[in-house]
């Protein structure tokens, strides 16, 4: 039965499931589209023809391994002629989140319960973390080493993924020590245009504050006023790519409940993780459905946006505007060009390329590179997808190093993990290098 609603009745049910993926993938074999999207299709297409076509033979062991291939980059449905509103409705990505939720509604194997929690569990790994970060980052930073084996032999994070390092000094315990007259002269001067509430997800608030920061500091060069909403927790894609839809929906209804009373205090969410703006925009509304927060999820997609896409917004609105003068640039304290990984979720939200247009607002001239990183989510973390996220990721690494710039930049601070793990080149978020072309300097660590 063809269902992504998870409040259907059919939805967890195995025959029904094993079905449609019987149906979906014999569609997907019709058409061959996306034969070199992902592993997923790779794998699918060669176990049909070694059955000579037959989609209807395929074991459900043989399905298992093309649901494993899949870390939802989201590009299959973006190719796709045949997503919904056709009459085939086809959705890739949903059909294989409905497997791992009929998986772990049937019970997940222990030594996997326990990657999930670890991997699931972001925020109270994120307060255990920064509150003890150099011992954590001592421990956990160097790929390979004794103590990141018995990681991986414990919880299943593989012992050869470079992790990103903790911060000592969260973002938002950044954001409420700064001091009472933060923010551009245009404030004092009362010319505030706009006012957004910053959803920093748990990458930022834990890992990366410096991206806060300067995200931070640059709307309010421009005359935006920021606040942090009060309660939200990670955005929880852990949980929905897990399968877990129980823990997912909890955490999005306690976000939705906090983010919606932000809209209607007439503030519009910036969300600094494409992946988690995704799940803002997409997921949340979804997978509330047929709930009371129904209206509200819809409320917060419709006024959630990426930081480079509000910016853009400002700069192309009626009465809005984008100060397009960077004294930075004349300064040299940013480069001329820079090579620009868009990630896969950010095409996934289908805005279009705003972090490049804002670089080549700010003087910068970006080349693209769209290509995986192999990571999405969690799946690139996990010790039995390691060696095939490293292939993944690949022909990312090729055409960085093709692009020959000195700086690369991109939204996603996995992707940005993976890149310096196969180039040796630390990305910057886009923000950032508008940031300095704005003049505006590094916060000290």
């Amino acid at each position: 039965m063809t269902t992504y609603d998870p409040a259907d009745p059919e939805y967890l049910d195995e025959g029904a499931v094993r079905a449609e993926l019987t149906r979906v993938f014999d569609l997907c074999h019709g058409c061959r589209l996306c034969f070199n999207l992902c592993p997923s299709f790779p794998t699918l297409f060669d176990l049909i023809d070694a059955r000579d076509g037959d989609v209807g033979g395929l074991t459900a062991a043989e399905q298992d391994r093309v649901v494993d291939a899949c870390y939802q980059c989201k590009l299959c449905y973006l190719k796709c002629p045949y997503v919904p509103p056709h009459e085939w409705k086809l959705d890739f990505p949903r059909l294989m989140l409905r497997v791992h939720a009929r998986r772990h509604a049937s019970g997940v194997p222990a030594r996997e319960w326990v990657t999930d929690q670890v991997l699931g569990r972001t925020d109270l790994l994120g307060r255990v973390s920064t509150a003890v970060a150099p011992v954590v980052n001592a421990v956990t930073g160097h790929p390979g080493s004794l103590a990141r084996r018995l990681m991986q032999r414990s919880v299943g994070l593989a012992a050869g993924r470079l992790l990103p390092p903790y911060a000592r000094t969260r973002f938002t315990t950044w954001f409420r020590r700064r001091p009472a007259d933060r923010g551009p002269a245009a404030f004092a001067a009362g010319s505030v245009q706009a006012h957004v509430s910053v959803f920093p997800t748990c990458f930022v608030e834990y890992m990366d504050p410096a991206v806060g920061q300067d995200l931070v500091k640059v709307f309010e060069y421009n005359g935006v006023a920021c606040s942090l909403p009060e309660g939200t927790r990670c955005c929880g894609a852990p949980w929905l790519h897990q399968g877990n839809v129980a823990a997912f929906s909890k955490v999005a209804a306690r976000n939705v409940a906090v983010l919606a009373d932000e809209v209607r205090a007439g503030r519009d969410v910036v969300v600094a993780q494409p992946t988690c703006a995704y799940v803002v925009r997409q997921d949340y509304p979804a997978y509330l459905a047929a709930t009371s927060q129904a209206a509200d999820a819809r409320l917060v997609a419709a006024h959630a946006s990426d930081p480079a896409e509000y910016l853009m917004k400002l700069h192309k609105g009626e009465g809005t505007n984008l100060d397009t003068e960077f004294p930075g640039r004349a300064a040299g304290t940013v480069p001329d060009q820079v090579t620009y990984h868009v990630a896969c979720h950010l095409q996934a939200e289908q805005i279009g390329l705003k972090s490049r247009d804002l670089l080549k607002v700010a003087g910068i001239r970006a080349t693209p590179v769209q290509r995986c990183s192999g990571i999405d989510g969690t799946w690139g973390y996990r010790a039995e997808n390691y060696e095939l996220a490293r292939k993944v990721a690949a022909p990312l690494k090729r055409e960085v190093e093709a692009a020959g710039h000195e700086v690369v930049c991109g939204d996603c601070h996995l992707a940005n993990g993976a890149i310096l793990q196969e180039t040796g080149i630390r990305p910057v978020h886009p923000i950032q290098l508008v940031a300095r072309a704005y003049g505006i300097p590094e916060e000290e660590p």
